[in-house]
């Protein structure tokens, strides 16, 4: 009895997926744009989001300088969106606030432009391109609309997007440092000590109230050490000068920092080198 019931159940849900179905591809070649745009509605406001694009889709340029060719558009550009189809949306809103700059969905549009990017953004490891994209749309959005509701949101979105950078910056960092000593990646030059601190230094000073300045001034401080430890003898001095002026410079700046025990045991050996250097006038 059981599997008879389920039986029927599943075929009356299989007659009924084939209606839908059926009756989507009826809209969907029908040259009735005013009953198809108002069934692209309809399947917009039942959450049909892929339907509702299809539809769309094919009805921006029937409905272009119509009374519906705005709303038609918009519904276009949210039906991408709520798809996750998040680059078409971008695209799409754009040309939304382009075609209709005063229009009724213009301010959310052009909101919806970052949000969409900022959506679309990868994880920090990977390339940023298009994280440095939503950032500028939402600064552009700030300059628009400076008293919009959505101001505050998305100067939140944008200090989310700086500390994916940073973030970013921060591997970067950590990653040339525990290459050390390895030249393989070295093909102009330098070593990773070296540019494991010039990438912590611009971090810090492109983004100075990030919560990531401890941890980048801490790879200074290690990798001014190590290149020290690593130097020819005719720039062991200066470098081991360097590393313990930056140890106290962190110490000064961090003082409750868990790494002021590593600065420390850093000054103690560079002393050992330096405490008979003549000093300068």
């Amino acid at each position: 009895m059981n599997k008879n019931i389920l039986y029927i159940i599943s075929l009356l849900f299989a007659t009924l997926l084939t209606s839908c179905a059926g009756e989507f591809n009826k809209v969907y070649k029908s040259s009735d744009y005013s009953y198809k745009y108002e069934y692209a509605k309809e399947q917009y406001l039942n959450k049909k989001y892929t339907r509702a694009n299809a539809l769309l889709s094919d009805l921006i340029h029937v409905m272009k300088g119509s009374d519906h060719g705005e709303e038609c558009l918009y519904l276009y550009a949210m039906s991408a969106m709520k798809n996750k189809d998040y680059e078409s949306a971008s695209d799409i809103f754009k040309k939304y606030f382009v075609s209709y700059p005063k229009g009724i969905y213009a301010e959310q549009a052009n909101y919806n432009i970052a949000e969409a990017l900022f959506m679309d953004t990868p994880e920090p490891r990977l390339d940023q391109s298009s994280t440095y994209s939503a950032i500028k749309a939402y600064q552009d959005f700030m300059d628009i609309y400076p008293y919009s509701e959505d101001k505050d949101k998305a100067q939140d979105r944008l200090y989310k997007l700086q500390d994916k950078l940073v973030y970013k910056e921060f591997l970067s960092a950590k990653l040339y440092y525990n290459l050390g000593t390895y030249f393989g990646n070295c093909t102009s030059g330098g070593n990773n000590y070296e540019a494991c601190i010039i990438t912590a230094q611009n971090a810090i000073k492109d983004f100075p109230f990030t919560t990531l300045r401890e941890d980048f001034a801490v790879l200074i401080m290690k990798s001014k050490y190590e290149m020290a430890v690593q130097s020819v003898d005719e720039k062991k001095l200066e470098r081991y000068q360097d590393a313990e002026e930056e140890c106290y410079g962190f110490i000064n700046e961090y003082p409750e920092s868990k790494s002021i025990k590593l600065a420390e045991k850093y000054i103690a050996k560079c002393k050992e080198v330096t405490k008979d250097a003549p000093e300068e006038n």
